[in-house]
């Protein structure tokens, strides 16, 4: 486990992330099989072996608005990290940097780079 001060609640084969707009549980986390679309968070890439959910869309949830965005583990790919599909992603020791400075309160500010 990580050190951090987020509260840390670990994954298994069975949880999901719905991501179907029209669903009640649109962008809040399933248990799989789940009878809309969802996302599977428990990867065979491991990029979500560490995931801390950003909040956004979440209060409320509007549908269309974007659904599983976090800040999880990168893609190594030649010349650097691979994209995302919208999230915020690290190279797993500098995540693990990030989480040893966060607490329940912290807040993620994303920034265009110019």
């Amino acid at each position: 486990m990580p050190e951090t001060g987020l509260p840390l609640i670990p994954i298994s084969p069975a949880d999901g992330w719905c991501d179907a707009p029209e669903d009640p549980a649109y962008n809040r986390p399933v248990r799989l099989p789940y009878k809309a679309s969802a996302e599977t968070m428990w990867r065979d890439d491991h990029l979500y072996d560490l995931v801390v959910v950003l909040g956004h869309n979440d209060s409320p949830v509007v549908a269309h608005m974007g659904s599983a965005v976090f800040f999880h583990l990168a893609r190594e790919v030649e010349g650097g990290l691979g994209p995302t599909e919208g999230c915020v992603a690290l190279r797993l020791e500098d995540m693990l940097e990030v989480l040893a400075l966060a607490g329940e309160q912290a807040v993620m500010q994303i920034e265009e780079k110019p």
